[in-house]
Protein backbone atom coordinates (compact mmCIF):
# COMPACT_ATOMS: atom_id res chain seq x y z
CA UNK A 1 0.00 0.00 0.00
CA UNK A 2 1.38 3.41 -0.92
CA UNK A 3 1.77 6.28 1.51
CA UNK A 4 -1.04 8.17 -0.15
CA UNK A 5 -3.44 5.21 0.07
CA UNK A 6 -2.52 4.67 3.71
CA UNK A 7 -3.09 8.34 4.50
CA UNK A 8 -6.46 8.28 2.73
CA UNK A 9 -7.49 5.13 4.62
CA UNK A 10 -6.54 6.76 7.95
CA UNK A 11 -8.45 9.91 7.04
CA UNK A 12 -11.47 7.86 6.01
CA UNK A 13 -11.39 5.98 9.31
CA UNK A 14 -11.16 9.22 11.29
CA UNK A 15 -14.06 10.70 9.35
CA UNK A 16 -16.15 7.56 9.90
CA UNK A 17 -15.55 7.80 13.65
CA UNK A 18 -16.46 11.48 13.61
CA UNK A 19 -19.67 10.77 11.67
CA UNK A 20 -20.62 8.01 14.12
CA UNK A 21 -20.12 10.38 17.06
CA UNK A 22 -22.22 13.08 15.36
CA UNK A 23 -25.01 10.60 14.66
CA UNK A 24 -25.01 9.53 18.30
CA UNK A 25 -25.21 13.16 19.51
CA UNK A 26 -28.00 13.87 17.04
CA UNK A 27 -29.95 10.84 18.27
CA UNK A 28 -29.58 12.07 21.87
CA UNK A 29 -30.80 15.55 20.96
CA UNK A 30 -33.73 14.18 18.96
CA UNK A 31 -35.34 12.40 21.92
CA UNK A 32 -37.19 15.58 22.94
CA UNK A 33 -38.40 16.14 19.39
CA UNK A 34 -39.65 12.56 19.13
CA UNK A 35 -42.28 13.18 21.82
CA UNK A 36 -43.39 16.36 20.09
CA UNK A 37 -43.71 14.56 16.76
CA UNK A 38 -45.61 11.73 18.43
CA UNK A 39 -48.10 14.26 19.79
CA UNK A 40 -48.49 15.72 16.32
CA UNK A 41 -49.13 12.23 14.93
CA UNK A 42 -51.85 11.66 17.52
CA UNK A 43 -53.48 14.97 16.57
CA UNK A 44 -53.37 14.07 12.87
CA UNK A 45 -54.92 10.68 13.58
CA UNK A 46 -57.68 12.47 15.48
CA UNK A 47 -58.33 14.77 12.51
CA UNK A 48 -58.43 11.75 10.21
CA UNK A 49 -60.93 10.06 12.51
CA UNK A 50 -63.12 13.18 12.51
CA UNK A 51 -63.02 13.26 8.71
CA UNK A 52 -64.12 9.62 8.58
CA UNK A 53 -66.87 10.03 11.22
CA UNK A 54 -68.45 13.46 10.66
CA UNK A 55 -71.88 12.39 11.94
CA UNK A 56 -70.47 11.23 15.27
CA UNK A 57 -68.51 14.47 15.66
CA UNK A 58 -71.61 16.49 14.78
CA UNK A 59 -73.78 14.64 17.27
CA UNK A 60 -71.19 15.09 20.01
CA UNK A 61 -70.99 18.81 19.25
CA UNK A 62 -74.78 19.10 19.30
CA UNK A 63 -74.96 17.31 22.66
CA UNK A 64 -72.35 19.66 24.13
CA UNK A 65 -74.29 22.70 22.88
CA UNK A 66 -77.47 21.33 24.46
CA UNK A 67 -75.85 20.48 27.79
CA UNK A 68 -73.49 23.44 28.19
CA UNK A 69 -74.45 26.26 25.80
CA UNK A 70 -72.31 28.97 27.44
CA UNK A 71 -69.22 26.81 27.49
CA UNK A 72 -69.85 25.69 23.91
CA UNK A 73 -70.25 29.29 22.74
CA UNK A 74 -66.99 30.23 24.47
CA UNK A 75 -65.15 27.42 22.65
CA UNK A 76 -66.76 28.33 19.34
CA UNK A 77 -65.51 31.91 19.79
CA UNK A 78 -62.01 30.70 20.61
CA UNK A 79 -62.00 28.37 17.64
CA UNK A 80 -63.21 31.11 15.34
CA UNK A 81 -60.48 33.50 16.45
CA UNK A 82 -57.84 30.79 16.13
CA UNK A 83 -59.07 29.96 12.64
CA UNK A 84 -59.03 33.63 11.61
CA UNK A 85 -55.54 34.07 13.02
CA UNK A 86 -54.31 30.99 11.20
CA UNK A 87 -55.82 32.20 7.91
CA UNK A 88 -54.28 35.65 8.34
CA UNK A 89 -50.87 34.18 9.12
CA UNK A 90 -51.15 31.79 6.19
CA UNK A 91 -52.05 34.61 3.80
CA UNK A 92 -49.29 36.81 5.18
CA UNK A 93 -46.70 34.07 4.71
CA UNK A 94 -48.01 33.35 1.22
CA UNK A 95 -47.56 37.02 0.32
CA UNK A 96 -51.26 37.73 -0.23
CA UNK A 97 -52.71 40.99 1.13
Amino acid sequence: MSKRSLKLAERRGALSERIAAQRERLAQHATGIERLCAGGDVALHGVDWLKQHPVTAGLASFAIVLLRPRRAFRWVKRGFFLWRGWRSAHQLLAGKP
